[in-house]
């Protein structure tokens, strides 16, 4: 219970982190043309943080072997009190952005910043979390779920299936800043929408493959299933933050971005297994991932492109 207790603490806590962690790269950023590879770099943490997790649960799951349950997982629990650390003597030392000493100068600091940016980008907050519905969750099946089909239907073991995902982390290293670098060259929609439209048709061979039954193909298909993740995560984070203005950027990104952890992320889990417990069959879990990721490409579409446009000054009234 307390365990949980801290968790929802944490993840209301992920509502400031992200929203400042994207604004404070992306407003540094030396021009207009390089902020979707600016912004992804937050984004870069995600891979990181499940390249850590996974390795620290490996590592003492060995360790503690029968253990594990009952004293093992805490230790990495204990560990991570070294990242808070390193993240708090960060946060000291960096300066506000230019956008926001801006703002601060010419006295323009909304005094309630979440009630106005509600009132006045309902539209934006809401494309924003539907946006984020192909993205996040595809990513909590392809590195949540897959541990409980992966041992009960596939019959594979829990540390071959850690393996496989630390390994898909790895190469994400790469591509969440590589798709968001394109997206500085194609556009930010554009990029988007093609990991959409990857995304409705690879949950059907994701399935597919993890149902030969085959070790190698299922480790393939586990490390192949972040692509079309970062296809969508490595520009998203500039898609969002560009979407509001400066002076309610914050708190309209941060907002957009962590009601999709409600509406996408968090039951994506639980609507799997649901779906798998009711249907018997992989294959209505895939157009789970196929509906989420449509609902995607019609709310990008309705979205703003801003890619290369100047972010530092008002946005006309709305």
């Amino acid at each position: 219970m307390i365990l949980t207790v801290l968790r929802f603490i944490q993840g209301v806590g992920v509502g400031g982190e992200w929203g400042g962690s994207v604004l404070m790269s992306m407003e540094w950023a030396r021009n207009d043309r390089s902020r979707g590879f600016i912004a992804s770099w937050p984004q870069f943490g995600v891979p990181c943080g499940l390249f850590l997790a996974n390795l620290a649960v490996l590592a003492f799951s060995q360790m503690s072997g029968e253990n594990f349950l009952s004293w093992g997982w805490r230790i990495p629990f204990a560990l991570s009190l070294v990242l808070v650390g390193v993240g708090l003597y960060i946060r000291l030392g960096i300066l506000e952005t230019p956008v926001f000493a801006k703002l601060v100068a010419e006295r323009k600091v909304e005094r309630a910043p979440m009630l106005a940016v509600i009132k006045q980008y309902p539209k934006e907050i809401l494309l924003s979390a539907l946006a984020r519905m192909g993205e996040q969750a595809p990513f909590y099946i392809f590195t949540a779920f897959i541990f409980s089909y992966g041992t009960d239907a596939l019959h594979v073991s829990r540390n071959f299936l850690l393996t496989a995902v630390l390994s898909a982390s790895v190469l994400s290293f790469v591509s969440i800043p590589l798709f968001g670098h394109i997206s500085d060259r194609i556009g930010r929609k554009n990029m988007y929408m093609i990991g959409a439209a990857v995304t409705v048709v690879f949950g059907f061979i994701y399935f597919a493959m993890l149902n030969t039954g085959s070790e190698k193909v299922i480790f393939l298909a586990v490390i192949l299933s972040l692509i079309p993740h970062d296809m969508l995560y490595g520009p998203q984070a500039a898609l969002i933050a560009e979407s509001f203005t400066g002076r309610l950027r914050y708190s309209g990104s941060s907002l957009g971005y962590q009601l999709a952890s409600i509406i996408a992320g968090g039951p994506a889990p639980l609507i799997a297994t649901w779906l798998y417990g009711t249907y018997h069959s992989a294959f209505a879990i895939a157009i789970y991932i196929a509906a989420c990721a449509v609902i995607t490409l019609v709310a990008t579409a309705l979205m703003t492109d801003y890619t290369g446009r100047d972010i530092s000054g008002e946005y006309p009234s709305r």
